[in-house]
């Protein structure tokens, strides 16, 4: 729901950051790569109960996040850039509440697991619509940019990490965090089954 605003306000710093690692001749899968790295390194970081250097982190990976993609339209985009990209995006959002769930089990696991059984919904509805929209060649209006159909809906990726950023500045409220987050991917699943439903 807010990744149409937060992307243009972003636009300037991710611009002049993928510049300088462009001159640096590293290319957008390197950087995809060094991202999701460090993206895995938070959720360590969680699961050592580190939350302040796991939420460094989880920026970090959020804005190579971005630059990636940056880097890319400067260049070019590839389908193995595309792909590469939300493979590593959908790891490091499984690997967070996973943390989460190993930092304080006996807390946090069930709500750990409400939330990963949510980004499937979330993550099966997003793709399954892409797939089968590729093969018809269209491109989403409000993000044509995208390697494939991006359909949005009330969680996307803005959303996605306002969520953990809360749950690693207030670790004690993972659990209600977590299930409150969940019941808001529920309603991301529904809109997007009908809406597939409507248009396929």
């Amino acid at each position: 729901m807010l990744d149409r605003h937060t992307l243009p306000l972003l636009a300037r710093p991710l611009n002049a950051a993928a510049r300088v690692l462009l001159r640096c001749r590293l290319s957008g899968d390197s950087v995809t790569l060094i991202g999701c790295a460090i993206g895995l390194g938070g959720a360590l970081a969680v699961a050592l109960s580190q939350f302040q250097l796991a939420l460094a982190l989880i920026l970090v990976n959020r804005f190579l996040d971005g630059v990636d993609g940056t880097m890319a339209r400067m260049v070019g985009p590839t389908d193995r850039g595309g792909f590469l990209d939300i493979v590593c995006d959908f790891l490091f959002y499984a690997a967070v509440p996973l943390g989460f769930a190993f930092a304080n089990p006996a807390t946090n696991a069930l709500a750990a697991a409400t939330l990963l059984a949510a980004f499937i919904g979330t993550g099966a509805s997003f793709l399954a619509f892409a797939a089968i929209t590729a093969k018809k060649g269209n491109k989403s209006p409000d993000y044509p940019n995208k390697a494939f159909y991006y359909l949005g809906g009330l969680t996307e990726g803005t959303e996605t990490i306002i969520a953990f950023c809360l749950m690693c500045l207030w670790p004690g409220t993972f659990a209600t965090i977590a299930y409150v987050f969940a019941v808001m991917c529920g309603m991301t699943i529904i809109t997007r089954i009908t809406f597939g439903w409507r248009v396929l």
